[in-house]
């Protein structure tokens, strides 16, 4: 009897810390799902939750919050998530808040992050729909690396194909190989700085030059500055068109005169006319001229009879004397 009262003691205690520990853990489940406490009732819509199930968690900057309650889809575009809060959090909340679905950690459960903006708005109240953002998540990132993988394979293809290609083209893996190409480039590169420098000196003389012009130092100054000069410059402009005016004239002239003797040869009057077209005037000019070719002639032979005359001998021979010791001092000097 008394054994029997035993086992029905370590049969109560049994039973009792078993009870103890189910209400232990509703409570703490409980708790954790928001279940007991004063809540309310938060809403968002998305196109794609990704994987987020009822009872996840929902964090408001990082803080364990409440969880989600239920989810309803409204259309193959949209799906709604209402979510349980925990009442004292609601001062906190405003409808300006965005809504995200999440991970915890790397793999882990889906959740809802609700993160606050900073700009001043009105709290929210139960039954308020909160603006998303849409964030990649897992699936997404790793098609853009499976992407990124094979870009990064096509490219070291290619970049092995144009390898071999310079490999087989002598010219151009020679020069790749060439040890001198260094010093090459570096002393071209010296050229180029020593040219840089020669062309900034020059500037800088040109500069000094321009600016010594202007302050009139220089023959170029003194061109430029120099009003004796200006107005010498502008005496000769007026010469050289006074010039020209006369030259017009002048050409204006011959040119009335050549239509004249042209009207004067087209009506038969005038001396160009007579000397033109009368073939006696011709005639007699012709005479005339013969008369003065055959008069010189006869001179030349009067003087030449006098050369050889004893009265007029000396002289002429004096004269060649002279001529000849003029021509003798002009050679020596």
């Amino acid at each position: 009897m008394e054994e029997q009262t035993k086992n029905n003691i370590r049969l109560g205690l049994l039973v009792l810390a078993g009870l103890s520990l189910l209400i232990l853990t509703l409570y703490w489940v409980g708790k954790n799902q928001s279940l007991f406490g004063s809540n309310f009732q938060l809403k968002a819509r998305f196109s794609n939750i990704s994987g987020l199930m009822k009872g996840n968690n929902i964090r408001y900057s990082g803080i364990q919050v409440g969880t989600v309650k239920s989810i309803e889809i409204l259309n193959d575009t949209t799906i709604e998530v209402t979510m349980l809060i925990e009442k004292k959090v609601q001062p906190f909340i405003h409808v300006n808040a965005m809504a995200s679905i999440g991970t915890e950690g790397l793999m882990g459960n889906k959740i809802i992050n609700i993160v606050p903006s900073r700009a001043a708005a009105p709290g929210v109240t139960d039954g308020t729909m909160l603006a998303t953002q849409r964030i990649v998540n897992t699936d997404e990132m790793l098609q853009v690396l499976a992407r990124t993988n094979n870009n990064i394979a096509d490219i070291s293809e290619d970049l092995r194909s144009t390898m071999q290609r310079i490999k087989g083209s002598t010219g151009l893996w020679s020069l790749l190989n060439d040890t001198s190409l260094d010093i090459h480039l570096r002393a071209s590169l010296a050229n180029i700085d020593r040219a840089t420098v020669y062309t900034r000196q020059f500037t800088q003389d040109i500069r000094e030059m321009i600016a010594g012009a202007k302050e009139g130092r220089g023959s170029v100054g003194q061109l430029l500055t120099d009003t004796a000069f200006y107005h010498d410059l502008d005496q000769a402009a007026r010469t050289i068109d006074r010039a020209g005016k006369g030259a017009n004239d002048l050409v204006t002239h011959l040119d009335e005169m050549a239509q004249q003797v042209r009207r004067d040869i087209e009506e038969g009057k005038g001396t160009a006319n007579a000397l033109l077209r009368d073939s006696q005037m011709v005639i007699k000019l012709n005479a005339s001229l013969e008369n003065i070719r055959q008069g010189t002639d006869g001179f030349n032979q009067n003087m030449e009879a006098l050369k050889h005359n004893f009265l007029f001998r000396g002289y002429f021979r004096r004269l060649e004397k002279q001529k000849k010791k003029q021509a003798t001092n002009t050679v020596k000097r």
